[in-house]
């Protein structure tokens, strides 16, 4: 039988997701051993880590528009699809911390759950 998961564990769950860097903080400072909230703080924490990467390369895409308009064009392109992805892993990361189980989300799962804490 699966282990139920208390609603004030799928909270901090979803602060984790939610809130990506400061409700990894809030889970990490106050809910450090509940292994579920931790579990979704860690993927708030790689999707903020993957929207800051995304934000970067748009600034120099911003710059290069500049110096090689077209080249920047598709690169721009390619990074608003990556901001639509994000997008989708992000909803999905609330749905799930809220489902009771642990679940990896799209891409970014496998990096969060290399994090030791």
């Amino acid at each position: 039988m699966a282990k139920k998961i208390s609603s004030e564990s799928k909270l901090f769950a979803f602060l984790g997701v939610f809130l990506t860097i400061i409700g990894f903080l809030i889970v990490f400072l106050t809910r450090k051993n509940d292994k579920y909230a931790m579990y979704y703080a860690k993927q708030g924490l790689v999707l903020f880590i993957a929207t800051v990467i995304i934000q970067i390369l748009g600034g120099v895409v911003l710059i290069g528009l500049f110096v090689m308009p077209l080249i920047s064009w598709a690169i721009g392109v390619a990074l608003w699809l990556c901001y639509i992805l994000l997008i989708v892993i992000y909803v999905a990361g609330i749905i799930n911390s809220l489902s009771g189980s642990e679940k990896p989300l799209l891409i970014i799962g496998k990096y969060a759950e290399k994090i030791k804490l």
